[in-house]
């Protein structure tokens, strides 16, 4: 059986879920494990988790965009939610469904990063769980995270257009 020929497309759609899927899993991770990594028993490994959780809801809340139920919501929803995405763009599994959502969260992310950023607000960015000031650099940063999610999603539709190699008709060999 003949393998998928790598063409830039293909590139791209590869690039796109190892860095993004790797990102988002990262981010998930270290919003619910770090800074506060308690293992020596489930009550204090519970207590870490919901620490956490909180500290993620305290940056959530600087943005002012959220009630407090939606800050709630969102620091205890977006951090798994956020592992579960990574894992589903590595496995490439339904690619063309998750691409879509990561690339629709993404244009949330620089939204609201922009309008912060805009405002001069002194926040935390939020991103990685740890107090990381926000800069220009993190809008930078989260732009070219959109672009290449966006080139991803886009690839990934007009590759669903052709066949796949593997499920191509093969032309019958003439026996003269």
């Amino acid at each position: 059986m003949q393998s998928a020929p790598l063409n830039f497309r293909r590139a791209i759609i590869w690039l796109g879920r190892l860095v993004l899927g790797g990102i988002f899993i990262y981010a998930g991770y270290s919003k619910l494990f770090t800074p506060n990594l308690m293992l020596q028993s489930f009550f204090m490994f519970k207590f870490s988790v919901l620490s956490n959780l909180s500290n993620f809801g305290q940056q959530v809340r600087s943005y002012h965009l959220l009630s407090e139920s939606g800050v709630t919501f969102v620091s205890h929803f977006l951090p798994p939610f956020e592992i579960v995405l990574g894992l589903l763009l590595l496995i490439g599994w339904r690619l063309r469904i998750w691409a879509s959502i990561v690339t629709v969260i993404l244009i949330g992310f620089i939204t609201v990063v922009t309008r912060a950023y805009l405002l001069h607000m002194q926040i935390d960015c939020g991103c990685f769980g740890k107090p990381e000031p926000l800069t220009g650099w993190t809008v930078i940063r989260d732009a070219a995270f959109l672009v290449l999610a966006l080139a991803m999603t886009i690839l990934t539709f007009q590759d669903s257009r052709t066949p796949h190699p593997w499920s191509a008709p093969t032309p019958e060999k003439s026996s003269a």
